[in-house]
């Protein structure tokens, strides 16, 4: 077969360049990755052969490829890089093998999806063991999405593995995770280089002004160069985009051949995989002659079929598939479902069955909705909507249809698909519905709305309200729960505040039913702290029930100062996250255990989970939370990461995170002593009327506005912080109201009334925060004495947390009365990133290295290359070493 690889790289001396320093990186164990983006045709799969040519010698070669007309089936892709592999699968651990297995279709199951990606990366970091090894995806703008986000899970955990991966991708399809990795964008040919490769070509002579149109139009796409001249000039009518243009002139060609030989190329552009023995069944089933239709199409130059049928350019597939009438395409898949093994390969056979079908299929539609469940189970939520739309639009069943059409549409919007849902539900024919149906279809428009943002935050909460009022006749309970959701959708999307307050007014009219969540909610926002907060603690408490709603439970254990029942409902996040695979849950999981051990003052347990967090944020190809960072980096006095952090919350336009990101800004000041700045921030942070989140930047608030001598509003903060903690009745809530109090009161009773309830608590940052005040009272009122042992209290508590703003205000207060402070031996996390620090933490403990990469979805050469530099930077030389320091040893936390 003619390929691009066999002429000449006229002009990409650039991309060749990057390309192979890319590949001799590789060479010496310092794998890399680069994705070459450009239009179709313009050389990117030359590029790749290319390369492929020039690593042939000493690396091991293994090539994949996306298709436009595979659906999405989950890691199908992923699949394909894997197969030369798996001769190491049993070298495997097997977990990790189970999960290979079971993502592969080869086993029944539900693995943890990102175990699945950990599994690939430690099979290729295997097979790469003996020889490097250079992987090479092409066409990637059309990966399926399991597969697109296990490559990129690959290829940014390679660095320590002798791996160099290439990718090509068209420029105007971007694939999410791909476009965050290194690229080059591969533009068209010099003018110069363009007639050098028509002549490179022998093209057929032109008349000059033929030449030159062609070369102006092609704008230096070397495929169109030397396509459109087989396709009889340029001289058309009017302008149409290049990649047409050439589809044409393959769709030219093809109709040259025999029936036979078009019929098998319908075939094969209908097969994603490229398995010659399936080709081969499927075309028997067809009565195609193989060995004369093969040689025909091998000879026409738009295909080659050895271990496996590769089209010359994906266009020239892609033009086999579409200039294919109806019906020789519908037998193509018909034949190659008859011919594709139901055992092993189900839901492609399905899929094939489907695009066969010409009408309503019951049998086809139950078919296709089972292997939704299998792509689902297997963490292909993508694959599944797209069973699921295909089995809705083949139901013979008014009521299956609706039904199949839902299912579709939520589990395209938990791909994330909004816009794609959202089509889906305007399919659906509200006016057949019963009012269950009805509501169900709204609840989903509210959710859609919800994710869309500023705007979808005012419609998304009047959608749910619509359903949930709907409902009230006709199930009450469901209506209730409703309401609920619209809580719990806008915590998740960070636009809480206003969401409560709409809610909550609506729910007022909402059916009765026994003493819930609703209902406390309800009295705590009509008829205050007192008479909700008693309510809000049974409904937490009573059965469990706010495992529905682990978002909003943990923000109401903040507004009822319980710490310890904050710390009950991390840990059930954290398991039950940990035993379902489920991101979410462990990403709320973990960013709670952050807060809670910042809250406590273990802040290298708070940036252990942290980077879990960031690890598999990283691996779904998502942002990671902000609120535990910037919670962590205003107590730990780190300004310029403070502004760094209000900087992306702001650009993230979420308003819960800007209102964490001005209380943060109110606690740095305040550990600077910069009060105007700190009252300007906590004024801000207050006014989102947040739960939780105005609770505890009242404090800052009355701390800020003393300082400044504005006594109104320190006094109206301290009323608004007393109205909630003193129903609450905790020894945090009592602790911090007394603490607020002495400011305002400037009474010593106050403050060792403070002392004496945060003493009982395990609020270590608030206990010295309050040793501080008090120490800074003392010596104001002249009791220099007893004011340097609070003072030195202090300083010593602040220093051994990490607060490093406030240990120099405590500082600065000591040299006031005329003792220096000493100096504190630093903790090893103020050497390390926050992934440095989980990795010590949890060698430290004992795990290891494979263990650790399991974590942290790293390979464990990864994790040795961090433990070489864990080791440089605290000065030691063992593991044992690490287990000797007692600030690493806490690593229970993220077990």
């Amino acid at each position: 077969m003619p390929t691009t690889s066999s002429r000449p790289l006229v002009g990409r001396r650039e991309e060749i360049s990057r390309l192979l320093a890319l590949v001799h990186a590789a060479g010496r164990g310092e794998g890399g990755v680069l994705v070459l983006r450009g239009e179709p045709g313009i050389g990117k799969s030359a590029l790749l052969d290319h390369v492929e040519q020039a690593a042939a010698a000493d690396f091991q070669l293994i090539r994949a490829s996306g298709s436009e007309f595979e659906g999405e089936l989950p890691f199908a892709a992923l699949h394909q890089l894997c197969v030369p592999a798996l001769a190491h699968l049993d070298t495997l651990s097997a977990p990790y093998r189970e999960s290979l297995l079971v993502a592969f279709g080869l086993a029944d199951g539900a693995p943890d999806p990102f175990r699945a990606g950990l599994a690939a990366l430690e099979l290729l970091a295997t097979a790469a063991g003996a020889r490097p090894m250079l992987c090479v995806v092409d066409d990637a703008h059309w990966l399926d999405t399991a597969s697109a986000r296990a490559l990129t899970f690959l290829a940014r955990r390679i660095a320590a593995e002798p791996i160099a991966m290439v990718f090509a991708a068209r420029d105007r399809d971007p694939v999410r995770g791909l476009d965050e990795l290194p690229g080059l964008t591969v533009g068209g040919l010099s003018d110069a280089h363009a007639r050098a490769l028509l002549a490179a070509e022998k093209t057929v002579t032109l008349d000059e002004r033929v030449r030159d149109r062609l070369l102006a139009e092609a704008r230096g796409n070397p495929l169109a160069l030397i396509e459109l001249p087989k396709a009889g000039g340029f001289a058309l009518p009017a302008p149409s985009p290049i990649a047409s243009r050439i589809e044409r002139s393959f769709r030219a060609r093809m109709a040259e051949l025999p029936v036979d030989a078009r019929r098998l190329l319908i075939l094969a552009s209908a097969d994603p995989t490229g398995d010659p023995g399936l080709l081969w069944a499927a075309a028997r089933r067809l009565d195609i002659d193989v060995p004369a239709a093969s040689a025909a199409a091998e000879a026409s130059g738009l295909i080659r079929f050895d271990t496996r049928a590769r089209f010359c350019h994906p266009l020239a597939r892609s033009a086999a598939y579409r200039a294919a009438e109806s019906e020789p395409r519908h037998a193509a898949h018909r034949a190659l479902a008859e011919a594709t093994d139901p055992e092993t390969a189900g839901d492609r056979r399905a899929w094939h069955r489907a695009q066969a079908t010409t009408g309503p299929d019951e049998q086809v539609a139950a078919e296709l909705e089972l292997s939704a469940s299998r792509a689902q189970a297997r963490g292909g939520v993508a694959a599944a909507a797209a069973f699921l739309e295909r089995a809705a639009a083949l139901s013979l069943d008014p009521a299956k249809q609706i039904e199949r059409t839902l299912a579709a549409a939520r589990t395209t919007l938990e791909a994330g698909g909004t816009d794609a849902a959202a089509d889906l539900l305007a399919s659906v024919d509200t006016e057949t519905l019963d009012i269950p149906q009805h509501a169900s279809v709204e609840l989903l428009r509210g959710q859609i709305a919800f994710v869309q943002g500023a705007e979808g935050a005012v419609r998304g909460p009047e959608i749910i309200l619509r359903a949930a009022q709907r409902l009230a006749a006709v199930d009450p309970e469901r209506s209730r729960e409703f309401f609920v959701a619209a809580l719990e959708m806008g915590l998740v999307v960070g636009r809480a505040a206003g969401v409560l307050d709409r809610v909550l007014d609506a729910a007022r009219s909402a059916p009765p039913g026994p003493p819930d969540l609703l209902d406390a909610l309800v009295r705590l926002t009509t008829e205050g702290h007192h008479a909700g907060v008693p309510a809000l603690r049974r409904a937490l408490t009573g059965d469990d029930g706010w495992t529905r709603t682990p978002a909003l439970a943990t923000v109401l254990a903040g507004e009822l100062w319980d710490i310890e029942l904050h710390a009950t409902i991390v840990d059930w996040l954290v398991r039950t996250g940990r035993d379902t695979g489920s991101p979410m849950t462990i990403r709320l999981g973990l960013s709670q255990v952050a807060l809670h051990a910042v809250l406590t003052g273990n802040f290298g347990r708070a940036m252990a989970a942290v980077a879990e967090e960031e690890a598999i944020a990283d691996a779904v190809g998502d942002a990671p939370q902000l609120y535990p960072r910037v919670h962590l980096a205003a107590l730990r006095g780190r300004r310029e990461e403070v502004l760094d952090l209000f900087a992306q919350a702001t650009t993230r336009g979420n308003g819960q995170l800007t209102a964490n990101a001005h209380w943060a800004t109110a606690v740095l000041h305040n550990g600077l002593a910069d009060y105007p700045a700190a009252l300007d921030a906590a004024t801000r942070a207050v006014a989102s009327g947040d739960l939780f989140l105005t609770g505890i930047a009242l404090p800052e608030l009355v701390e800020a506005a003393v300082r400044c001598g504005e006594d109104a509003v320190a006094r109206s903060a301290l009323e608004s912080l007393t109205e909630r903690t003193e129903p609450a009745g905790t020894a945090f809530a009592l602790g911090i109201a007394a603490a607020a109090r002495a400011l305002v009161s400037d009474a010593e009773a106050d403050h060792l009334e403070a002392l004496g309830h945060l003493a009982n608590s395990p609020l270590a940052v608030h206990l010295a925060r309050t040793h501080l005040r008090y120490g800074e009272w003392l010596r104001r009122e002249g009791r220099r004495r007893e004011a340097r042992e609070h003072l030195r209290t202090a300083h010593e508590r602040l220093s051994d947390i990490g607060l490093e703003a406030f240990t120099r205000r405590a500082a600065d207060e000591l040299r006031a009365t005329g003792e220096v402070a000493r100096s504190r031996t630093g903790h090893s996390h103020d050497h390390l990133t926050m992934q440095e620090t989980h990795i010590a933490r949890q060698v430290a403990a004992g795990a290891t290295s494979k263990e650790v990469a399991t974590r942290l979805f790293l390979s464990p050469r990864t994790v040795d290359a961090h433990l070489r530099n864990i080791f440089r930077k605290l000065g030691i030389t063992s593991r044992r070493q690490l287990r000797d320091m007692p600030d690493l040893r806490d690593a229970t936390v993220t077990s």
